[in-house]
């Protein structure tokens, strides 16, 4: 069998057995999926590290036909979370991403798109600075996996929002007018408006060093997380922990 390799980002690891884990891998070349790591929690010649959450690897692995699992050979790390300082918002953050492509991905369903954008973000989520890069994520991420409605228009009557008040709501796809709004409709004001539509046209780099509170545009990111979770039919345990920050 010939041993494959590709860069991946570690999601998920779960004990299995004694020594082994079973270890969930967004790859570039191939998307996400699992494997078993042999020995992982005693070999720190061949995973040392490397299967930390989020950490960005190179992985090899052997890939048998008929069997769901691959196996993890060893990885080699090339960009680590632990490499800055954490904090507890940073840690949330990085779960947050964690889930979110664990959730939304499908398996074996290869994305360049997406992965590059995770590893962009994970390079400037800092402790102290979380919330610009992580709106950019759940942003761009809703975009590519084809959930973000069109914002700049009412969904009901077609009335352009630019200059007027928008409302979602976590049952409905798109923004209402003030005049279609659904009861229990929640406001997206301009300047997250604004904000999305810059974040579409610039790097996230761009955005980083804006080292925003917790409330700065905190509807943007409530609306991406119900377009989520309605998708996913379920609920996000990281958004909860990120509401509490």
């Amino acid at each position: 069998m010939v041993l494959r390799q590709s860069e991946a980002i570690v999601l998920r690891t779960y004990p299995l057995r004694e020594a082994d884990l079973l270890v969930t891998l967004f790859t570039r070349s191939e998307g996400k999926m699992k494997g078993v790591a042999r020995s992982a929690k005693r070999s720190k010649r061949r995973f040392g590290g490397a299967l930390e959450p989020l950490t960005l690897v190179r992985a090899y692995y052997e890939d048998h036909p008929g069997q769901e699992l691959t196996r993890l050979d060893s990885c080699d790390i090339l960009e680590s979370p632990l490499s800055d300082a954490l904090d507890y918002p940073r840690v949330v953050a990085l779960e947050h991403v964690a889930e979110v492509l664990d959730e939304l991905l499908p398996d074996r369903e290869a994305n360049d798109d997406i992965f590059r954008l995770a590893v962009s973000v994970l390079q400037h989520l800092r402790a102290g600075s979380i919330w610009m890069p992580l709106t950019y994520f759940q942003l761009w991420l809703v975009r590519l996996v084809g959930f973000l409605p069109e914002l700049s228009d009412c969904v009901v009557c077609g009335q352009a929002l630019k200059g007027n008040r928008a409302y979602y709501h976590a049952l409905a796809d798109g923004l209402m007018c003030i005049r279609h709004k659904r009861l229990a409709s929640s406001e997206l004001a301009s300047e997250s408006r604004i904000l999305a539509a810059r974040m579409f046209r610039t790097a996230v780099g761009n955005f980083a060093a804006e080292a925003v509170i917790s409330a700065c545009h905190a509807d943007l990111r409530r609306m991406l997380v119900q377009i989520m979770e309605r998708h996913l039919e379920k609920k996000l345990v990281t958004a909860s922990m990120l509401e509490k920050l």
